[in-house]
């Protein structure tokens, strides 16, 4: 499927991805914006996601994205989702439906595809890698090849993940050819954190705790905890990733308190355990070794229904 081949007698397009979004997720939306906004001046492109967080606003036109979901486009002629299905699309979800056409692109596993034309491979490393599938490379220029390069590096982990093929590497080989500065970008929207992310992250691990005979870490963070550091679900990126690092652990939860009795869910292993299947049932999904959902009950029920599962897969 190449995007061009979409563009014949469209005048407006619009564009979104999955709410809370990440690296990825803005990336691939500000790369296809980029990419229709250079190659096609006369079609009015439009971004639709919740708020950025503050470390990839430095990609182009960050500042332009529509927040508020209102548009005076009453139909797009296309509507392109990145990095989900449909019904992850938040307050977007009404344009994807009421526009003419729709085309869905997409790594997650659990997504079978929700458009009129879809691109959906699990194998890819993100949906920024899919972005360049679909493009033609010859057309881009330095500000889409560092919006691509952003979503690769965050859904790779710095190309450590199993997701990471000799494609995503020459792939990742060819943007850099463009030159900006990856080693700069990489510490920024990857390894950089404010002074109060670093105390969250402190927090959580302090107060973590090791179960099945050390191989599954948990912590939680409550709501609590949440306003008296002033935190956001942004400050909370990267815990669970970093739990992970812990020596003999197989397998990481971590969850914060979104209200009573509801908490949202991050769960990555090292490939003992899929945990894509353990979101998923709890309504969420994933990859195998990254996933999330958001389940209900106290920290204690939450924690140990999933432990659950998780020990039964380590036992298999």
């Amino acid at each position: 499927m190449k995007i061009d081949e979409l563009m014949n007698e469209v005048s407006t397009v619009g564009i979104g991805g999955h709410i809370r979004p990440d690296g990825d997720c803005v990336g691939s939306c500000l790369s296809m914006y980029l990419y229709i906004k250079k190659n096609y001046p006369d079609v009015k492109a439009t971004v639709f996601l919740e708020k950025i967080p503050p470390e990839l606003m430095f990609i182009k036109d960050a500042e332009l994205v529509n927040n508020d979901f209102s548009t005076d486009v009453e139909s797009f002629d296309l509507f392109i989702a990145l990095d989900c299905g449909k019904e992850r699309l938040g307050d977007a979800e009404k344009f994807f439906d009421n526009a003419k056409r729709t085309v869905n692109i997409d790594h997650h596993v659990s997504n079978e595809g929700t458009g009129d034309v879809n691109y959906i491979v699990p194998t890819a490393s993100s949906a920024c890698e899919l972005v360049y599938d679909v493009i033609d490379t010859d057309k881009i220029d330095v500000e889409i090849a560092k919006a691509i390069y952003t979503g690769m590096v965050t859904d790779t982990g710095v190309f450590k993940y199993s997701n990471t093929s000799p494609k995503t590497m020459k792939v990742a080989a060819e943007l850099i050819s463009y030159g900006f500065d990856f080693g700069s970008l990489i510490d920024h929207v990857f390894y950089e954190k404010t002074y109060l992310q670093n105390q969250i992250l402190g927090r959580a691990l302090l107060e973590s705790m090791l179960m099945l005979d050390g191989r599954c870490i948990v912590s939680v963070i409550s709501k609590q905890t949440m306003d008296f550091y002033g935190a956001s679900s942004n400050d909370l990126d990267g815990i669970v990733s970093q739990m992970l690092l812990t020596i003999g652990v197989d397998c990481s939860l971590f969850m914060y308190e979104i209200s009573p009795l509801e908490y949202k869910v991050s769960l990555r292993s090292n490939g003992a355990v899929d945990v894509a299947k353990i979101a998923g049932l709890f309504g969420g999904g994933g990859h195998t070794r990254a996933a999330g959902c958001t389940a209900n009950g106290t920290c204690h029920d939450v924690i140990n229904n999933i432990v659950k599962y998780i020990h039964h897969q380590m036992e298999e």
